[in-house]
This record gives C-alpha cells, sequence and structure tokens, in this order.
C-alpha cells in the first residue's frame, strides 16, 4: 500500500482524471552503517525564478522523499488517445508512468532486494548548470518455474461502454492468452459484471482435466450487457479470491475495465475498506488494468493504491499479450513491501532540484525510516526510475546526492536498504552525445514528452532544456532506430501524433 498522502477524493480525481529516525542506522537494515540524511542547512529544492536570478532562496533541506511506483496506465491511455486524434488531459499525465514504461539496462541485484544505481547528463540549455539525474532500481527478474502458485481471480467488466472495439474483445485475447500459458498448478476464476455481478467461472485449477479448454468456453462467451456496478463487480471478485485463497498460494485479484462506473456505489470510499481488509488479513492484492478510449484512470488508480497493487492500460493485442504472458510474474509476485526511496541531495554543489513526476507519492522525510508509514509495492523484473532537473553551484566537484531505497521482506517484513552515490562529473556530459547512455536519452524524451502535454494548455514552466516537439520526435525517432526497441518506435509515432495536433 502507498503512502498515505497519495489518497484522494473521487470529486478531485476526477478533476484532475485519475520506523523512526534515531542516532544510527535502521534496525534490521542490511546496511547498519547506510548513509543517514542529516537535517538539510540550506535550500537545494526547488525554489522561486528570484533564486535563478542569484537572490537568496528561503531555507528548506536538502531531501526528496517518495514512495516506489511501477504503474505504467498513464502513458498507455496518453498513447490511446493520440491513436484516435486527441490530446490527452494535461491532468491525466504522469511523467512517472511515462519513464516507467520503457525497458531500462540497470543491473540486476544478487538477492531479492534492489540494485540502486545514479548517472545522468547535462541538458542543452544554453548557458545552464542544469542537469538530468537519474536514480534507476531494479529487483530481479522472476524465476517462472520456481515462483509459487497463482491464484487470480479476474474481474472482467461486460457493461455496455465495453462493447466499443477495444475494450471487451481485448480483454478476452488477453485472457485467452492467460489461460494457455498459467501452469497447471494455478488456479483461475472469472468473475463478471454489468449492472450486476456474476461468477462465469469458479476458483478452477488449471491443471484439471478440461479446465483450460472450459476456461477458454467461459471467456469466448462473455458479452456486453447493460451498466457499470464496479462495486458489485468487486465485491463479488473478492469473495471468490478469499473463498478460493489457499495456503502458499499468491492470492490476486485483476479487474479489466474502462472504470467508468455509473450504477451502484460510484465512489470509491465504500470499496476502499473492502479492498485494504483483504490485503490487510488475507494479502489478497488488486491489479488494474485499463481499457478504452474514454477510460476512468483516477478510480482505477485509486482502488489499486488501497489494494497493494498498480495499474497498465493496453488498447493493442501485442500490448495485451505482453502484459498477460511475458510479464504475468512481475504483475503477480512481489519482491518487495512498502518500499521508499530519499535522496539526500549535498548544499555545496546542488543549488536547485526538481523531481519530475512522483507528485501524489510523497511521503515526509521523517517517515522514510518508519514503516508504519505506506510505501509501494513492487515484483520480480520491475525497474522504477526516479529523474530529477539538478542545477549545480558554480564549479561544481565531488558529490552531489545519495540515493537509499528502503523496503520491506514480502513474507517476513524486515526491513533493508541500499545505497548509491552520485559525483558531478558523472552529470557533465551532454545528454543528446550518443556516448550518454541510450536509455537515460530514451527515458529523457518520454519525460520531456509528458512535459510537452502536461504544459502545453495550463502556461506551466517547462522542464530545463525541453526541446520542443518536432526535435523530440527526431529524437524519439534516431533512439528508435539505434535501440532497434518497438516501444521506442511507439514513442516517437506518438510525439508525432502530439505535433501535429499542436501544430494543426
Amino acid at each position: 500500500m502507498r503512502s498515505t498522502t497519495r489518497a484522494v477524493t473521487v470529486a478531485v480525481a476526477a478533476a484532475a482524471l485519475v520506523a523512526g529516525c534515531g542516532a544510527g542506522g535502521p534496525r534490521g537494515s542490511r546496511h547498519d552503517a547506510a548513509p543517514r540524511p542529516a537535517p538539510a542547512p540550506a535550500n537545494v529544492a526547488e525554489r522561486t525564478q528570484a533564486a535563478v536570478d542569484g537572490e537568496r532562496a528561503p531555507a528548506q533541506d536538502e531531501l526528496s522523499t517518495f514512495a516506489l511506483d511501477v504503474d505504467t496506465a498513464s502513458y498507455g491511455y496518453a498513447r490511446r488517445r493520440l491513436d484516435g486524434g486527441q490530446l490527452p488531459e494535461p491532468s491525466a499525465v504522469r511523467y512517472e508512468e511515462f519513464v516507467n514504461s520503457f525497458r531500462q539496462d540497470y543491473p540486476s541485484p544478487a538477492g531479492d532486494g534492489f540494485s540502486v544505481t545514479a548517472d545522468g547528463a547535462r541538458t542543452a540549455a544554453a548557458g545552464s548548470r542544469w542537469s538530468l539525474l537519474r536514480i534507476g532500481l531494479a529487483t530481479r527478474a522472476a524465476d517462472r518455474a520456481a515462483r509459487k502458485p497463482a491464484a487470480l481471480t479476474f474481474v472482467v467488466d461486460v457493461s455496455g461502454s465495453m462493447a466499443e472495439p477495444g475494450r471487451l474483445d481485448l480483454v478476452q485475447k488477453a485472457l485467452r492468452s492467460a489461460a494457455g500459458e498459467l501452469r497447471g498448478d494455478d488456479s483461475l476464476a472469472v468473475v463478471t459484471f454489468s449492472d450486476r455481478a456474476r461468477v462465469a467461472l469458479p476458483m478452477t485449477r488449471l491443471g484439471a482435466d478440461g479446465a483450460r479448454a472450459h476456461a477458454r468456453e467461459v471467456i469466448d462467451g462473455l458479452r456486453p450487457e447493460q451498466s457499470t456496478n464496479l462495486e458489485a463487480g468487486l465485491r463479488a471478485g473478492y469473495d471468490v479470491a478469499l473463498e478460493g485463497a489457499r495456503a502458499g498460494v499468491t492470492n490476486r485479484v485483476v479487474l479489466l475495465s474502462d472504470a467508468l462506473a455509473n450504477t451502484g456505489e460510484t465512489e470509491p470510499d465504500a470499496l476502499l475498506e473492502r479492498i485494504d481488509r483483504a490485503r490487510r488479513e488475507h494479502g489478497v492484492a488488486l491489479y488494474g488494468v485499463g481499457v478504452g478510449s474514454e477510460y476512468g484512470d483516477a478510480l482505477m488508480e485509486e482502488l489499486a493504491d488501497k489494494g497493494d497493487g498498480h495499474t497498465s492500460y493496453v488498447s493493442t493485442e501485442r500490448e495485451a499479450r505482453a502484459l498477460f504472458v511475458d510479464q504475468l510474474p512481475a504483475n503477480v509476485e512481489l519482491r518487495a513491501r512498502d518500499a521508499k526511496a530519499q535522496v539526500a541531495f549535498d548544499p555545496r554543489t546542488v543549488e536547485r532540484y526538481r523531481l519530475i513526476g512522483f507528485e501524489d507519492r510523497a511521503v515526509a522525510d521523517e517517515d522514510f525510516r518508519d514503516d508504519r508509514v505506506d510505501g509501494g509495492e513492487v515484483g520480480p523484473g520491475h525497474t522504477v526510475t526516479a529523474l530529477y532537473a539538478v542545477r549545480l553551484t558554480p564549479g561544481a566537484r565531488g558529490h552531489v546526492a545519495t540515493a537509499t531505497v528502503r523496503w520491506l521482506d514480502p513474507v517476513g517484513r524486515a526491513p533493508h536498504e541500499e545505497s548509491a552515490s552520485i559525483e558531478a562529473d558523472r552529470l557533465a556530459g551532454p545528454l543528446w552525445d550518443p556516448a550518454t547512455s541510450s536509455r537515460l536519452r530514451v527515458d529523457a524524451v518520454a519525460a520531456y514528452f509528458a512535459d510537452a502535454l502536461r504544459t502545453y494548455s495550463t502556461g506551466d514552466e517547462q522542464l530545463p532544456g525541453a526541446p520542443g516537439l518536432a526535435e523530440l520526435a527526431d529524437r524519439a525517432h534516431a533512439l528508435a532506430d539505434t535501440t532497434e526497441d518497438p516501444a521506442v518506435a511507439d514513442l516517437a509515432e506518438s510525439v508525432d501524433r502530439a505535433y501535429a495536433l499542436r501544430a494543426g
């Protein structure tokens, strides 16, 4: 479950679219002598324009603390909107979900925790001391053969709005793929909902005679019906999940919907307590998968957050197959609970910084090592990237920042930490130089693209070094060629579409 600052009311969501700090290291941490940030003597957080012009900025601290997040739905939904000839609403664009939609090259840790990588490059802003700093976190990939059996309850929206091409038909293709790829010791249940909920397939062990064929028949028989009673669907889904729970089995509820609730209890508060109780008492997490050209992003985010899960969005058969076949272990297992990151900037070398995204994942600095405070849940093979815009002091040399990730073991809940530091010379290379990591450049394109979509109609200040959309498209196409990554090619096409819509 993520930071309590994540919670919002549905009214706000609709308007927006979707242990203590003692003197020593943390008890039970992997590294008792891990660097411990001190209170800041000077402000290096994002400051007023007066600071840029040389005026003294007010005092604040140099710590940046946030809960980890592996959601990617915002980027997928933005691409769907652009494919349909519409710019996404700025409030629906979340920087971190754009950046975290792309494959990374971080080293895998030896154990079940995280590796921590820090690198960066100087932005192209003329006469600027701004750089992009990248903090990369990675977990070890899953061993498919060694993972625990899974009991998955798919809660499928069959309301009338799901009749649109690319909604229920896409869900059916994804579920057929999942039914074919899951192991014989895995179990599958299907609950559908429109104006009411129905158990279409009770919890079924897929290794039983005829079980896969029957599951596919049930999936093929799904048809769109009437209105959207999301409350009824989730209540029935959790009932099935709890009834089918087995010892030693990973138990998940997977919600597949456009999340446009219009019948029953449409406010999330009526659902959140049920989801939270199932999470706390039975370890049943909720994974949200969004579909549709109109999508209730805010509601899906809130439900998944409360259920210790995350969200994704699919609009093509390729994406659905990747999600439900290639990435399934990462979406049902856990490597870390309540994971948080804290970056401590050195005020001798850092004049200003800005965390790019994670606005609704903020954690109070003093709560970083308070394990009662919620963080994020991360599965095997996941990566989390946090980008910072950092303005160095004139002639800065030496230490810039130390990044620390803290998490709890998923089973025993023992706390662990890992850290990495970065020096000023690691931020000196030009961002767009071919010698700079291609993955860092892809991350920069994704962040700058999100920034363009966020600021095009709001008048907000753009990120330092932000190129225009035409230049950004050129850089994205060049990276698609060098990386030979289809996801980067898709990004380049999306930037092209945004540029054409803006120009028109």
